[in-house]
């Protein structure tokens, strides 16, 4: 069974620093460059299902920014309490200048 990959947008819309929020089948995403990879993870901190659009992203973690629990972005693994259960992910890559997220179904 193949995959499917949803275009969330232009790669451009994708930093270091900002998450790219977006919805892959009805599920909340943030995607987010970590030097030249790609990470997508659930949009919902782990903690308390705050969202983690416009969270802080440093080291490739991503900051929640209610509580400060630190998630990796590589591994979805919490890396800091408040949180202790991880982070789903999903794979994402870049092509023609889009951002194209893995469907979780």
């Amino acid at each position: 069974m193949s995959s499917a990959w949803i275009d969330i947008g232009g790669a451009d819309a994708v930093g270091e620093s900002l998450p790219l929020s977006a919805e892959v089948d009805g599920v909340p995403v943030i995607v987010v460059r970590c030097g030249t990879e790609l990470y997508a993870v659930e949009d919902r901190c782990t903690h308390d299902g705050e969202s983690l659009a416009g969270a802080e992203v440093e080291d490739c973690q991503v900051v929640c920014p209610r509580h400060g629990s630190h998630f990796c972005l590589r591994t979805g693994e919490a890396l800091t309490p408040p949180a202790y259960e991880p982070l789903r992910t999903y794979r994402a890559r870049v092509e023609n200048g889009r951002v194209l997220v893995e469907s979780p179904s």
